[in-house]
């Protein structure tokens, strides 16, 4: 069975085991997060604390973007992005789907959180699935602000992955 996880979509640049899984997944992140990935291709501002992790996400931040620009998935998204809550799924490989939710965010949780934060927990709530993250200051926050929602660290993500409970 396929287990679902709100991710951002740079975290699948930076950590390459997130697309070698022991069990099939579905990567649900919302375009925001895409958006996110052309900023970070344009800035000068260092992704990484060393020099050669920089070179690596950056050429993977860019592999992201070209597979997504390929006519056929850039089609799909264009589609999905016309409706609220639509989704794009694109196959990875035979185990990874990476699902573009076309999420937008309310201010629901404005007050705590950044807009890309509350986009990630409002498509967490409404796919009924556990948000993945490398950030501890937000996952506080999500325990801390008592969301409906459950939290991984990335650091957790085979044990996520084999949880029977999600």
């Amino acid at each position: 069975m396929r287990k679902s996880f709100v991710i951002e979509a740079v975290m699948i640049a930076v950590y390459g085991e997130l697309l070698a899984p022991s069990q099939a997944v579905d990567y649900l992140v919302p375009y925001s997060t895409i958006r996110e990935l052309y900023e970070l291709k344009e800035s000068q501002e260092a992704i990484m604390p060393d020099a050669h992790d920089e070179k690596h996400v950056r050429a993977k931040i860019e592999e992201l973007i070209e597979l997504l620009e390929q006519p056929f998935y850039r089609k799909q998204l264009e589609r999905a992005l016309t409706v609220p809550w639509a989704k794009a799924p694109l196959l990875l490989s035979d185990s990874v789907t990476f699902t573009v939710v076309s999420s937008y965010e309310n201010e629901e949780y404005g007050e705590g959180f950044d807009p890309i934060e509350t986009e990630l927990i409002l498509t967490s709530i409404r796919e009924k699935a556990p948000l993945l993250t490398d950030q501890p200051d937000f996952i506080e926050k999500v325990i801390e602000g008592e969301i409906p929602v459950q939290v991984y660290d990335l650091d957790d993500f085979e044990f996520a992955v084999e949880d029977e409970m999600i």
